[in-house]
């Protein structure tokens, strides 16, 4: 994190979203937008369950932002809340026609590729993503992703939950490995254009999948340019408290971390687990 900055003014900073820029940039029917509805809710429990909650009405691409969250939910049930105004929470209801149910892993490894190339893009700091979706900023999670399935059949449903720290200060990060775009001295904290850039990059992206007829190779390869994660010496725990140490050397198209295990053998492909970073290898 950067140090000797002058005390910022949080007030401005943490302006409430500007809903009607929002909506034009990006529902607006006559530019062909990705998003059929967006809204701008001043506090709520989550994002997420609310998204689930009307998954059954035949919604779809329906992005809903909050000012404040009070009952956020991250990776494995982990509470995680919000700093009123300080962060970008949204999350997005999707229908995925056709789409193999296998596939619906890569879901928070896309949106962690919008989340990476919309903070890279309006902050201008080097952020990587931790397998599977966390992103990072010099070893601290800036962002975090969380993808639900609201069901299966006729048609894969899904919400993709994202939460951006923007201007929370040292003493208001949840832990001390967190960290946000003013702690990194992120060249622009406007909240407004971070929520645009980062809706319309996840929106590119599904497109772009869809058009490839859900194919993985594209999603991987822009995953591996940004994975801070391959390369690096780490330890994962898996299902069943198992362990293993290693060398992360890939992530496959099926969305697996690679892991060359210390001591030799057959690489291990992980498709779910707890994952530190130990040291580079």
């Amino acid at each position: 994190m950067a140090g000797n900055r002058k005390t910022p003014d949080l007030a401005s900073l943490r302006a409430p979203l500007d809903v009607a820029r929002l909506r034009s940039a990006l529902t607006a029917a006559e530019s062909g937008a990705f998003y059929t509805r967006l809204d701008v809710v001043d506090e709520t429990g989550s994002t997420n369950a609310d998204l689930l909650a009307v998954a059954g009405t035949g919604a779809d691409r329906r992005a809903l932002l909050a000012e404040f969250q009070s009952g956020g939910r991250g990776r494995h049930s982990r509470t995680w809340n919000g700093v009123p105004g300080a962060q970008v929470i949204v999350s997005v209801l999707l229908r995925l026609p056709g789409c193999p149910l296998r596939d619906l892993g890569w879901l928070p490894l896309i949106a962690g590729i919008a989340t990476v190339d919309a903070v890279r893009s309006v902050g201008g700091v080097p952020a990587q993503l931790k397998w599977p979706n966390d992103v990072l900023v010099g070893g601290r999670k800036l962002a975090g992703i969380l993808v639900e399935v609201a069901s299966t059949s006729p048609e894969p449903v899904a919400v993709v939950g994202v939460g951006v720290n923007v201007t929370l200060t040292a003493e208001e990060l949840p832990v001390p490995t967190a960290t946000s775009l003013l702690l990194e001295d992120a060249g622009d904290l406007d909240r407004t254009l971070l929520a645009e850039t980062l809706l319309a990059a996840f929106a590119d992206r599904i497109r772009a999948w869809a058009r490839a007829g859900w194919n993985t190779a594209g999603p991987a390869a822009a995953y591996r340019e940004r994975c801070g994660t391959i390369g690096q010496q780490v330890r994962a725990v898996l299902p069943g408290d198992t362990e293993l140490r290693g060398v992360a050397v890939d992530v496959d198209d099926q969305g697996r971390l690679v892991i060359r295990p210390d001591g030799g053998g057959d690489t291990v492909a992980v498709a779910a687990g707890d994952i530190t970073h130990l040291r580079p290898a």
